[in-house]
């Protein structure tokens, strides 16, 4: 999203699989798998990036994506298609250990685990790593820890010599981590960047972010940012203590700066190194069609399940749309047919009506606002009439992309159905962020939304807690809700997972009822890969093709 990650995870933009943070599945087995085994061979990322960020302190990558083949965490994910995805020990022997109510959470390493230069990792090199997220130098890593671990909200980092006192190190097999609450996802939040290895006193500096120490089973053997990253294998790393990689390629090339639509068009006619390569974007409307219109193209297209959420923000704290009988009426009034139909029809998305997206446990499916899928144009206007509301003019901020700009024009059409008038702000992407997480001079935001981690947790926190209003924080409806803050710090806290699943879904109902957004569709995301890539799945969660599986034919 980016993926609009919680962090900043926003799901949007085309390098999101590179950059995430912040975000499905292909519905079963691998699409488009070619005769033969795994064979070695060199497997080609083609992607728009510029440069693709290695540093775990700043990175926003999911655990399944790139960063995943080059360092190791605490912990990883396990997600197969049609199958929930699963937290599972990688460097750690388990989960983690939990006691004072969900405040201290243990871990011990794997015996015999090594950076590619043979030494072997430490807690200690842990701690580091985690602590160097901290460092004002190095921005825009997830941070949920940050503001959980005790002494977070002052500590500036290890640069300085200063140490995090609520990490422990009692030897160099075991870290203690001690929180401000009880948190009941950390295991999941030790799948992140931060909580890879950095061998202590290294990576002080930004360079780290072009070649940092291995700890996974490819490393780098030579980064030219702009052109081409390439990643051969890390001959430390060892599939005994390995359950989510398969290390199936002997290299990994990435190819930056590319143009989409000539890799579209490239991996379409499938010859040559194309064959061997995939597109580490999701495809647009656009390409999509192209494949549609090639059969053997289409058979290696890989689509994801409905995953991250769009949704149209309503800026609750703004003049008439503090009252809740116009936001309802919004609900009603917008054509999401319209709006789908803009982002690329039926492949690219299923409608939505609840904020916990699909692929997350625990998710219940309900919809407090039932209307044909084109709106409910004569409830609205009721709707406006019982509120007292005429002549509302409203402004909508959205990014200035085609794409985006198409599926704001179709939210415009649909509310004005209804009396309402809706001015369009499009907007570059930086400013876009900025203004909405920072300022207040919006009505109305299409947003996206693909969580960081497979937790209602994810979906709910920081998008809808009233913490999260401005600062850079992603609740862009400016909605404030005490109740609702208080039961997210309710199921924040509870360490048994059922019972925080039931209290999450309480929270996602509590919150439609008081419509500060409109759900629109739940996304679906395509990715092309060439004749000889296999195992190129997509799991239930996230929308992404799982990087970590990717082998090549003979």
């Amino acid at each position: 999203m980016k993926r609009l990650t919680a962090l900043k995870t926003a799901a949007i933009a085309a390098v999101a699989a590179l950059a995430l943070a912040g975000c499905s599945s292909t519905g079963g087995s691998p699409s488009g798998s070619a005769s033969g085994s795994s064979a070695g061979g060199t497997l080609t990322v083609l992607t728009p990036a510029s440069a693709v960020h290695l540093d775990p302190a700043t990175s926003e990558n999911l655990a399944i994506t790139t960063l995943g083949l080059i360092v190791r965490r605490l912990t990883a994910w396990d997600i197969e298609p049609g199958k929930p995805a699963k937290v599972v020990p990688d460097l750690a022997t388990n989960t983690g250990v939990s006691s004072d109510n969900g405040k201290t959470w243990t871990y011990h390493l794997k015996s015999g685990i090594k950076f590619q230069n043979g030494k072997e990792i430490t807690a200690q090199d842990i701690k580091w790593g985690v602590e160097r997220s901290f460092a004002p130098t190095l921005t825009g890593g997830l941070s949920y820890h940050k503001s959980l671990l005790i002494g977070g909200d002052t500590y500036k980092g290890p640069f300085t010599g200063q140490s995090l006192s609520s990490i422990d190190t009692p030897d160099a097999s075991t870290i203690v981590f001690h929180l401000n609450t009880s948190y009941g996802d950390w295991p999941w939040l030790v799948s992140m960047p931060a909580f890879a290895p950095v061998p202590v006193g290294q990576g002080t500096t930004a360079a780290y972010d072009s070649n940092p120490v291995s700890s996974g089973p490819y490393q780098v053997q030579s980064n030219q940012q702009g052109s081409q990253l390439t990643l051969v294998r890390n001959k430390y790393w060892s599939a005994k203590t390995d359950s989510v990689r398969t290390a199936g390629p002997d290299k990994i090339v990435y190819q930056e700066s590319q143009d989409p639509s000539t890799v579209t068009q490239s991996l379409i006619a499938d010859a040559g190194s194309a064959q061997t390569s995939f597109d580490a974007s999701y495809l647009g409307a656009a390409e999509l069609n192209q494949v549609r219109a090639n059969p053997d193209a289409q058979s290696r297209l890989a689509t994801s399940k409905a995953g991250p959420i769009n949704y149209l923000a309503i800026n609750t704290s703004k003049g008439s749309l503090k009252d809740l009988t116009v936001r309802k009426a919004l609900e009603y009034a917008v054509d999401k047919q319209s709006f789908r139909l803009a982002a690329g029809g039926s492949l690219a998305g299923t409608y939505a009506s609840t904020l916990i997206t699909p692929g997350i446990a625990g998710r219940q499916q309900y919809n407090l606002y039932p209307a044909p899928d084109t709106g409910d144009v004569a409830k609205a206007k009721a709707l406006l009439k019982q509120a007292g509301v005429s002549g509302l003019n409203l402004t909508l901020i959205t990014q200035n992309d085609s794409s985006s700009l198409a599926e704001a024009q179709a939210l415009q059409q649909g509310i004005e159905r209804a009396g309402i008038t809706v001015t369009l702000k499009p907007e570059d992407t930086d400013t876009f962020y900025t203004d909405a997480t920072n300022n207040d001079d919006y009505d109305l935001a299409l947003f996206s939304w693909q969580p960081d981690f497979p937790s209602a947790n994810a979906n709910i926190q920081p998008l809808y807690a009233s913490s999260q209003i401005g600062n850079g924080g992603y609740n862009v409806s400016h909605y404030s809700n005490p109740a609702v803050d208080a039961l997210i710090q309710q199921a924040t806290g509870a360490v048994n997972q059922q019972q925080a699943q039931k209290l999450w879904v309480e929270a996602d109902k509590k919150i439609m009822a008081d419509a500060p957004i409109v759900p629109l569709t739940y996304a679906k995301q395509s990715f092309l890969h060439g004749s000889k890539v296999q195992n190129f799945q997509i799991a239930d969660f996230p929308a992404y093709p799982n990087y970590l599986k990717i082998t090549l034919a003979k």
